[in-house]
């Protein structure tokens, strides 16, 4: 009998070891849902036909406007589509109900590592050192500055704990200080809209002026007679930014003169003061082309200049120092080179170039000092930080130590220092701030995120590779993970990207991943194009008629880390959101055996539908992204991978969608209608959750803390999967 026993154990141990299966892994939700009723949208046809082709919506009617969903007494479609939208929350919250105790364990370790009371580096500006603090056991930051010294007394600027009391959702942003700093500008949301109401506040007397400035963008600038301030308004449907304003302190601002409009649909626009303080410079940016016009703050009621023409195809940007612009520019330079021209002859035609076109780096910012230029750039990857002393034209770069890192020039308003203020951070490293003498090279820590409870970046492991692509391309991959968990195919691993926009995906510390790391997760990032971290060309080759080389990227990388013996499909989860949320819906589409699970945040999954309407935010903002469905070969490309219109009936992995009520960038029907389609077509036993906050919008909830539930909501639907419930 015992030699019975032993042979037996052995067996069951190889058939675990084999399988990657044991007792604990059994899912608790996918055992729930085999007890509940999902919820069962109705369906009501509708025909959409362009190009001669049609689709059939069943689901078109849960869309409602902002009107609608904020209205004391809703209508009967309302209703409908709210009653939905709880219905799959109570689904959710009843197929996670056992997990429950392991949200609220992960929530109390993720934000237990955050040091509750803390303050930022303080910067000098102006005559005061200016600073953000946080205080124990509230979710709001407190903007403060001191006058002359650190040891001054200090002053707050505003308490956002106590303008957020009786919100739901709050936000401040924007904070503009007056040039002889005697009032505040800000910005205030409290909808999750991203429409802001500017507010005034007197900062000698300590009371808000009765100026209010109502759908702006958060922020503006101020002139240097510190009575005028520019502002940017938005279309009241499209949410566009389209008109900048000019507002005189104590008049109505129904008499703000209009300074600006921009006519083409396609272009943001925003206004700001150049860091000089000499300029107030309009900026309107569309993907494919930037534009400005610019005036002298010391005269408010001028007329702005244009800077060069605008042309159909050029990015650009700029930044004044003494009597010339420098000027960042791909115009006949792909990764874009630097140029200067005079104040006063700003036309292209009078650019000289100080730092030509290179094949293999991008130049994505500069940050100009009296004697030293900084130029942020982008080679093989990774980010690179050089200086130039202006005077003797030397140059070096500043030098780190780790495969995979992200370096960025901080916060520097001076011009006449030494001291280069940068950031570094890891994927194993807190962020960390750093004061470097650009004379004398040396290097000084200034402050480092703290993680209590401690945090050893020698216990985890980093690495950085290139994975093949299908094309044969090489595609860059960060990984990190604890030294004591071994690579095989029975170890989890959460793979995550987002790949639009030329946004690249930079390897960031972030606290909360510890806790997936120290319970045995490999946690990746698939750096694939439509971002830029190989330069220009990685974007260009991942956006338009080009996009589905962003979703192959990410399955290749997949494979790869499964050939590699990283994981394996059975173990293996994808995490994306909103444009990596589209990559969440076209992966799951294209691959669905590759993962177990995906977790696809505010997802952007409706393409096709979403880019023909015109009166959703960003629609027109971004054709030059996506494509135009109204010409009908870009309606075609789009429309073979748009998620929504490619859900078919198969297996489909298990999954979590989340979004917002109030979202304006992807609104909430996307993902309520992918859900509800999905339902309705997948097959096999995967669970398949949405969970909606019904206050908040795109970033999710609004406060410091609180914003980690849905971290540790997303963490749980792992972990859970993984059978670790602990």
């Amino acid at each position: 009998m015992k030699l019975y026993f032993k042979h037996f154990t052995l067996i069951l141990f190889a058939f675990v070891l084999l399988t990657g299966c044991d007792w604990q892994r059994e899912s608790t939700i996918k055992s729930n849902v085999i007890n509940l009723s999902p919820p069962d949208a109705e369906k009501q046809d509708s025909v959409l036909t362009i190009h001669g082709d049609t689709r059939i919506d069943p689901y078109f009617w849960m869309r409602l406007t902002d009107e609608q969903k904020i209205a004391e007494t809703p209508d009967a479609q309302t209703q409908k589509v709210l009653d939905y939208l709880n219905s799959e929350n109570e689904y959710t919250d009843l197929a996670m109900k056992d997990t429950e105790g392991l949200q609220e364990k992960l929530y109390e370790e993720i934000v237990g590592r955050i040091k509750e009371t803390d303050e930022s580096l303080p910067y000098f500006k102006n005559g005061y050192w200016y600073y953000t603090r946080y205080e124990e056991g509230k979710e709001y930051p407190i903007y403060s500055r001191k006058k002359g010294s650190l040891d001054a007394e200090e002053e707050i600027l505003i308490d956002v704990n106590e303008l957020a009391e009786g919100h739901d959702y709050y936000s401040a942003t924007g904070l503009q200080v007056s040039p002889d700093n005697k009032i505040l500008a800000f910005g205030e949301d409290t909808l999750s809209r991203r429409v802001y109401h500017i507010r005034f506040k007197n900062l000698e007397t300590r009371e808000f002026l009765d100026d209010k400035l109502d759908n702006t963008t958060g922020s503006g600038a101020w002139a240097n007679d510190n009575r005028t301030y520019f502002y940017t308004t938005k279309n009241n449907v499209s949410l566009l930014s389209e008109k900048i304003y000019r507002h005189t302190l104590g008049n109505n601002p129904s008499t703000d003169k209009l300074v600006y409009s921009e006519e083409d649909p396609s272009f943001y626009l925003g206004v700001y003061k150049s860091k000089s303080d000499q300029y107030i410079i309009i900026g309107e940016q569309s993907t494919l082309a930037n534009d400005y016009h610019i005036l002298n703050a010391d005269n408010p009621n001028g007329e702005f200049r244009q800077f060069t023409p605008r042309e159909e195809v050029h990015e650009y940007s700029i930044d004044h120092f003494e009597d010339k612009f420098y000027i960042v520019t791909n115009w006949q330079a792909p990764n874009f080179r630097l140029m200067e021209t005079p104040e006063n002859a700003t036309q292209k035609s009078n650019w000289e170039e100080i730092i030509p076109h290179r094949e293999d780096v991008l130049i994505s910012g500069i940050e100009v000092f009296q004697d030293y230029l900084v130029v942020s750039e982008r080679g093989n990857a990774l980010t690179n930080i050089k200086v130039i002393d202006q005077n003797t034209q030397e140059e070096h770069n500043l030098e780190f130590d780790e495969q995979a890192y992200v370096a960025y020039t901080s916060t520097n308003p001076e011009f006449d220092t030494e001291t280069l203020r940068f950031g570094y951070s890891s994927l194993t490293t807190p962020n960390s701030i750093y004061d470097y003498n650009m004379n004398t090279r040396e290097m000084d820590l200034m402050k480092q995120q703290e993680v209590v409870g401690g945090h050893n970046p020698d216990d985890y492991t980093t690495e950085r590779f290139f994975a093949e692509a299908r094309d044969g391309v090489m595609v860059p991959v960060s990984v990190v993970y604890k030294n004591s968990v071994a690579k095989s195919p029975y170890t989890p691993l959460l793979l995550y990207s987002y790949g639009s926009y030329g946004s690249s995906t930079d390897p960031w510390f972030n606290s909360s991943l510890l806790s997936l790391l120290d319970r045995g997760f490999i946690y990746a990032i698939a750096h694939i194009r439509g971002g830029q971290e190989m330069g220009r060309q990685w974007y260009e080759d991942g956006k338009m008629f080009n996009k589905i080389n962003t979703f192959t990227d990410f399955i290749d990388v997949a494979k790869y880390l499964e050939d590699n013996g990283y994981s394996s499909a059975p173990h293996m989860y994808a995490r994306g959101g909103s444009a990596g949320g589209l990559l969440m819906g076209a992966v799951v589409n294209i691959a669905p055996k590759q993962f177990n699970g995906a977790i696809a945040a505010v997802p952007f999954v409706d393409v096709v539908s979403t880019m023909l309407d015109e009166t959703i935010p960003l629609t027109t903002n971004e054709f030059d992204e996506w494509g135009n469905p109204k010409n009908e070969d870009s309606y075609h490309y789009m429309l073979s991978y748009s998620p929504y219109d490619n859900v078919v009936e198969q297996e489909y992995p298990n999954l979590l969608v989340t979004t917002g009520l109030f979202d304006s960038q992807v609104q909430y029907w996307e993902p309520a209608k992918w859900v509800a389609k999905l339902r309705d077509k997948k097959t096999g036993d995967n669970v398949l959750l949405l969970k909606t906050n019904m206050k908040a919008g795109h970033g999710g909830a609004s406060g410091r803390f609180e914003r980690y539930r849905q971290t540790a909501l997303e963490y749980a639907f792992l972990l859970d999967l993984e059978g670790m419930r602990r």
